[in-house]
């Protein structure tokens, strides 16, 4: 394995095959939906043939090995020799499990496990048309490399081993005459220096391909071009040794312009499908490869032996115009992120200061710093900002097998993938949404007979869409299929011993169905693979609860289910509700307050033995978490009036007495300290305007704790 390549180039490799192979899946699931699209066939054609080419200049063998195999069932398929079925995209899907597992082991520069002989073998099986066995032969070979080639404008690495092996032969004098189908040539005995003339190398090319199938020009132009060319030869290099550019004219006319890795001596444009296929060549003792640098300035000088590359040149000019992007590794955006929020603390004193002046030009200076910081916040918030179809990308794959594993017949539908967030939300977001849509297709989705039966379509859907809502993100899973009973969930609730007869009885629908994400809890009868043992939506919420985010479901008997998740769109700066209790700062993340108001709290009302108040017919919980968070806080005195804040975790809202209320404030999130962290309710602490250290409260966790 060659890790002992240059660092620099290991990574371009990850970065760009980590992109193809993250397309590739989705390709493929899309591929079995539309199984005529020539377009997609390609594309994945070419997606494997690049991840090869660069894993070929890395020699890393296995990776190739397993690559070339894929790609060879790809060029059947769109040669219309095959068609696309299950069987067949199952043994693919399994393939890119492989690459991917092997795409892994090179990122940690471990030994690369070779992908199963048994799956190469399926899919050397596959590669042959449909109807035949084993490979015929070598001709039968050359002639499907030969379309390959053709289609794909790249010269393969078999046929590029074939023309150097033929070249070994003709110059230790095995062959003398080379005749190509059509041709009238006599014999030719080799030069005296042993090198293949022009005129043999030509016939050569024919023998391995047809004329028939050439790109490039009649066979009169070609004659003309070559007494054009032989003169030029001879004054370099004074024998009949074949030049760069003569051997790049052949490698044009046999494939197309554009197909061979380096024209003219310039390096590829960064988009074109070939540059990959470069750093391939170099295991090959390839002569004209290997000088090809040297003729950069000629075509300048010689432009009648590059005719078709005269169309090219205005492209290849603008090429470098088009790369508008640069990569930056993301600790750089992080420590950027992090002097912007500095930033937003020094604004925030200085506000604080400025509100507290009454000179004119101290209140335009912290004006005109507070629209250059928001301005500044915003547009390095806009740098670390990923479309979440990074997220939504592998659900296809994932339904698709669920979907065959279940003997289930699911269509997924996905709105609104261009959406951005944080980049960190998108890493974050990814486990919780995929046990959420796997949750769909394995407990919503019926069978086949069962929605049949119910008037239904056979094929059952699932929704999934993202959209903006201010500075939140809403995530919707929906499905269509059976919904949750809610007397099914208070029954469970009671046999688990999670409420009494008489409480499950007074919960609402809405609280039956944020049972589920009660830990241990599963309406399913039997145990599998995919669900059953209540372990994964309780570890859901919690996820979700970290990133300051909140959960919601709704469902109807018979119609399916939704389920409703909001998050911040970064998780770096939080807008907060700052309250005193006592002396002490804290801040309320914006997200879990619904409402503020004054309260006489001689009003309250016991219920259950838990004090609560009676808001508009609601009754909400009452807490003083001055108690729970102040040393001294649990005097006994009640104050008669405070204020109260309602929060809400999901669909639970609770009250928070708290004694001032000091504003809106955004604040930027500290982590606490070694002896502090893992503390019961907060989520971390920050510098307030006035320069003192406010707790940031985390409200599910003091909850849990304290209530």
């Amino acid at each position: 394995m060659a890790f002992d390549a240059d660092e620099e180039i290991l990574q371009d490799f990850l970065v760009e095959a980590g992109e193809i192979l993250e397309k590739l899946s989705e390709q493929l699931v899309d591929l079995e939906q539309h199984p005529d699209d020539s377009d997609l066939l390609n594309a994945i054609f070419r997606g494997f043939h690049t991840v090869k080419g660069g894993a070929g200049f890395l020699q890393l063998e296995a990776l190739v090995n397993c690559c070339h195999s894929a790609e060879n069932v790809f060029d059947t398929l769109r040669n219309h020799k095959r068609k696309v079925d299950s069987e067949l995209m199952d043994v693919v899907l399994e393939a890119l499990d492989n690459v991917n597992a092997m795409f892994e082991q090179v990122r940690n520069h471990e030994e690369l496990t070779p992908a199963p002989e048994e799956l190469i073998v399926r899919l050397d099986a596959l590669a042959q048309p449909e109807g035949e066995g084993v490979p015929a032969a070598a001709p039968q070979a050359e002639h499907e490399e030969s379309e390959s080639a053709e289609d794909g404008g790249d010269i393969t690495d078999d046929e590029f081993e074939q023309l150097l092996d033929a070249l070994q032969d003709e110059k230790s004098g095995d062959t003398s005459s080379v005749s190509g189908a059509g041709s009238a040539e006599g014999e030719k005995e080799s030069s005296g220096d042993d090198e293949i003339t022009d005129d043999e190398f030509e016939a050569l090319l024919d023998q391995l391909h047809g004329k028939g199938q050439f790109a490039g020009a009649p066979a009169g132009e070609e004659e003309a071009v070559s007494k054009e060319e032989k003169p030029a030869a001879k004054a370099e290099g004074g024998d009949d040794l074949i030049t760069d550019d003569e051997f790049e004219k052949l490698l044009d006319d046999l494939h197309g312009k554009g197909g061979s890795p380096t024209a003219g001596g310039e390096p590829s444009a960064p988009g074109q499908p070939s540059a990959p296929e470069q750093p391939a060549a170099p295991k090959e003792p390839a002569k004209p490869k290997a000088e090809a640098p040297k003729p950069a300035p000629k075509p300048a000088g010689k432009p009648e032996a590059k005719g078709a590359a005269a169309p090219a040149m205005p492209a290849r000019e603008q090429a470098p115009a088009a790369e508008t992007t640069v990569r930056v590794d993301t600790k750089r955006l992080d420590d950027i992120m992090n002097m912007v929020g500095e930033l937003v603390l020094v604004r925030n004193r200085l506000q604080r200061l400025g509100a507290e002046s009454e000179d004119e030009h101290m209140h335009k200076a912290v004006s005109n710093l507070d629209v250059v910081t928001t301005d500044l916040q915003s547009a390095v918030m806009q740098t670390r900002m990923q479309p979440i179809k990074k997220v939504f990308g592998r659900f296809p794959r994932v339904v698709r097998d669920l979907a065959r594993n279940l003997k289930k017949e699911v269509n997924l539908v996905m709105h609104g993938e261009d959406t951005d967030l944080d980049k960190n939300l998108v890493e974050a977001l990814s486990d919780p949404l995929v046990h959420l849509v796997r949750n769909s297709v394995d407990h919503g989705i019926e069978a086949p007979e069962v929605r049949e039966k119910a008037g239904k379509p056979r094929q059952g859907t699932v929704t999934l869409s993202a959209e903006q809502e201010g500075d939140h993100i809403l995530l919707f899973i929906e499905d269509d299929g059976a919904g949750m009973d809610p007397e099914v969930l208070r029954r469970k609730a009671v046999e688990k011993g999670i409420y009494e007869q008489d409480a499950a009885d007074r919960l609402t629908n809405s609280e039956c169905f944020n049972l589920i994400f009660a830990a241990g809890f599963s309406t399913k009868e039997q145990i599998s693979d995919v669900s059953g043992r209540g372990v994964g939506m309780d570890v859901v919420k919690t996820k979700i609860g970290q990133l300051n985010g909140q959960l919601s479901i709704e469902s109807e008997l018979g119609k399916g289910s939704r389920i409703v998740i909001k998050v911040p769109l970064t998780l770096a700066i939080m807008p907060t509700l700052m309250i005193m209790l006592g002396d002490q700062s804290f801040a309320l993340p914006l997200v879990n307050v619904v409402e503020i108001f004054h309260l006489d709290l001689t009003k309250t009302n016991i219920v259950d033995g838990r004090e609560c108040i009676v808001v508009r017919e609601k009754v909400f919980p009452l807490f003083h978490i001055k108690r729970w968070l102040v040393r001294g806080g649990a005097s006994p005195e009640v104050p008669e009036n405070a204020h109260v804040v309602i929060v809400a975790m999901g669909t639970k809202q609770v009250g928070f007495v708290v004694d001032q209320l000091v504003g809106q404030e955004e604040v930027v999130i500290k982590p606490l300290g070694r002896a502090l962290q893992g503390t019961p309710g907060m989520a971390g602490a920050t510098i307030t305007g006035d320069g003192r250290i406010a707790l940031i409260i985390d409200v599910p966790s003091l909850l849990q704790h304290y209530g």
